[in-house]
């Protein structure tokens, strides 16, 4: 052993001693650049020119090993700032990695600048976290937007009093890390700060997740933060050396001055406090405070009647849902409907549905408020650019229903939550129903019968799922599977439907169906003239407590494709993880089409009068009289004329309106 640790001593000052940080010196202005170009053969242009930066290490071992002058250390700017009337080094971005970075090897003497401003940049965190009333700790870290390839971005943040980066303000991310690298300063309050990190659930199995993103614009509805899901190496290691040097009497400081070379260069480090504090001015006006950071933007309705159905369109590329304030709605997969639905403004009843039984008292409702229009005590609308929420009350149940859009997969999510508020056990049947298309809108439109006699049906036990395919009418048709399943922890037995006419009854509609007020669904499987998927489970509802069913709706190119998919989305904490990543996936869309949350709700308002013709937009009698233009006289203003066109108004150079018009 003694032989194995000689040698590895041995290559380690080997390795130091081949070091040589001379190339990256800047003789002119004394400073180290932050980088070489390799491929250009040549520095960076910028440098690092303050000493309150984790670059002070690197100064401080390249001037024990003479690769560069002392020269370079006086040459790091000083400017100061006032901490509790204590003078302290300002940074670029003030974060914790700046400040405390270098500390895990590098001894401040008591009583010194460095050590000053180590304890003081400390104490402006708990400060700021305070203030902000979240936990303390801002260093440069990955933060919670994303890239299309969903991975996580990486930035320096820091405190704005401390930093003279611009928008500092911006952001308040807390990195867990910085809490333990302040550990070597003040342990008792990172003590009590790692507490409450770990009361928040992201400390794992890897250690704490890298960080906190608590800005408002990245923060989902009803969430306080968004954990930042990831681990970084370096920030796990900086963690450890941290809390060896808290718990070792700062092994690692002594080993690193133990060091002939360093001990040498230590005297540089016994900078004292100046006598007279000059105030820096940091340059550029701040940007927007975090307070008047604008929020994502939801739209919230309490009523479901409007003259035109209100509509949110959730979309991952391929899988495209519409929801009405109602709920009622359609799901397509790019040029195939997946479920079927009519332009009605006037009732609205074409899409998916839940329904809810109450098996004491065999009232009805449906977790939307079609298609059965029974009346809540309560009921709200919320569209968010990842979800639709629909919260309504009937006497004591409250229903919530969610509806998410898979980023990862061509699946749609609708998780219904039942709580029961009165004081008495409520068993509650739930049961969910959608007609079947799987093929092109236009098709489906133009023969309907003639499509549904092609589509045939099956239940797969083992995964508590229906699936579905259409029978090719030629041998180069692609073959489309569609899948429905349930996940819920309830036991309950399931039942399943796919034939309409069972289901609906003789002389029934969807709002008055035979097997909505209480009949069993009767299993029926296989060629049925009119598909459908319905399944149904009965739950147990103590009082004060709730019970959650996931219903997911999927596609795939294969049946095996579509078992594998139904697999995944059987566990009931899947939706979560689908409910994170639509969220990011929105914010990510927002950001790459530079739109705002306000914008893109306008945009989801033009797309429901693209959907439901709204008649207050339709000119008066005498204007359409008036036109005596074609569609052709819109092509000189750049519109073709071949896509439906609710109204388009337009002036021409003489001032003489024209109002042109085509069948929606």
């Amino acid at each position: 052993q003694a032989g194995r640790y000689g040698a590895l001593v041995e290559r380690l000052e080997s390795l130091v001693a081949d070091m040589d940080f001379s190339f990256l010196y800047d003789p002119e202005r004394h400073l180290l650049s932050i980088g070489y170009n390799v491929t250009e053969h040549k520095l960076d242009e910028n440098r690092y020119d303050l000493l309150a930066s984790e670059v002070r290490l690197t100064s401080l071992v390249a001037i024990a090993k003479n690769d560069i002058p002392t020269k370079h250390w006086f040459s790091l700017g000083r400017p100061l700032t006032l901490v509790n009337t204590q003078a302290t080094l300002l940074s670029w971005s003030g974060s914790m990695f700046e400040y405390l970075m270098p500390t895990l090897v590098m001894r401040s003497p008591l009583e010194s600048l460095l050590e000053r401003t180590e304890v003081e940049s400390v104490t402006k965190q708990i400060d700021y976290g305070s203030k902000h009333k979240v936990p303390w700790g801002i260093s440069e870290s990955a933060f919670s937007s994303r890239d299309r390839a969903l991975t996580y971005q990486y930035k320096a943040f820091g405190i704005p009093d401390l930093g003279f980066k611009r928008g500092l303000e911006d952001d308040i991310v807390i990195a867990p890390y910085a809490t333990l690298l302040a550990a070597l300063v003040q342990p008792n309050e990172a003590s009590a700060n790692m507490a409450r990190l770990t009361t928040l659930e992201v400390l794992k199995r890897y250690g704490f997740y890298d960080a906190l993103d608590f800005t408002p614009s990245r923060v989902s509805d009803g969430a306080s933060f968004v954990p930042v899901k990831t681990w970084m190496a370096h920030h796990q290691g900086m963690s450890l050396v941290a809390l060896t040097n808290v718990l070792y009497s700062d092994i690692f400081q002594e080993r690193f001055h133990h060091y002939p070379k360093v001990r040498a260069s230590s005297l540089l480090l016994e900078e004292p406090l100046p006598s007279e504090v000059v105030v820096s001015e940091l340059e550029g006006e701040r940007q927007i405070p975090i307070a008047d950071v604008s929020v994502p933007v939801t739209k919230r309705f309490s009523s479901p009647r409007s003259a035109v159905p209100h509509t949110q369109l959730l979309s991952n590329g391929a899988y495209t849902v519409m929801m009405t304030a109602a709920g009622s709605g359609f799901s397509h997969y790019r040029n195939f409907a997946v479920t079927r639905w009519r332009e009605d403004a006037t009732r609205d009843d074409w899409g998916s549905y839940i329904f809810v039984r109450n098996v004491a008292t065999n009232s009805v409702w449906s977790a939307s408020y079609a298609p059965l229009l029974q009346e809540p005590d309560t009921y709200e609308v919320a569209f968010a650019e990842d979800r639709v929420i629909i919260n309504r009350t009937d006497g004591e149940i409250s229903t919530r229903l969610e509806l998410i859009v898979s980023p990862e997969d061509n699946a749609e999510m609708r998780r219904v939550t039942l709580r029961n508020n009165g004081s008495k056990v409520r068993e509650l049947e739930v049961t969910s129903y959608a007609e079947l298309v799987l093929a092109a809108p236009g098709a489906d439109l133009a023969h309907p019968a003639f499509s549904k006699l092609f589509v045939q049906t099956e239940f797969v036990a083992s995964q508590n799922a229906l699936l579905a395919t259409r029978r090719p009418r030629k041998p180069e048709e692609a073959t489309l599977w569609a899948a429905h399943g349930l996940a819920s922890e309830s036991l309950g037995a399931l039942q399943v439907e796919t034939d309409r006419a069972r289901f609906l009854g003789r002389g029934r509609t969807l709002a008055n169906a035979v097997m909505v007020e209480g009949r069993p669904l009767s299993g029926t499987v296989g060629p049925v003239l009119d598909p459908i998927f319905s399944l149904r489970r009965r739950v147990r509802v103590v009082p004060g407590d709730e019970v959650v069913l996931t219903f997911t709706t999927l596609v795939a190119g294969s049946r095996e494709e579509a078992l594998i998919l139904l697999d995944k989305y059987r566990n009931p904490r899947t939706f979560e993880r689908e409910l994170l990543l639509s969220w990011t996936q929105a914010q990510i869309g927002l950001h790459h089409l530079s739109i705002t949350p306000e914008d893109a709700h306008h945009f989801q308002n033009l797309a429901s009068r693209l959907l439901y013709n709204d008649p207050a937009l339709r000119p008066s009698s005498e204007v359409i009289r008036r036109n005596a233009l074609s569609v052709r006289a819109l092509w000189r203003f750049g519109i073709s004329g071949d896509v439906p066109i609710l109204l388009v108004q337009l002036t021409n150079p003489c001032h003489k309106k024209f109002v042109f018009t085509a069948a929606h």
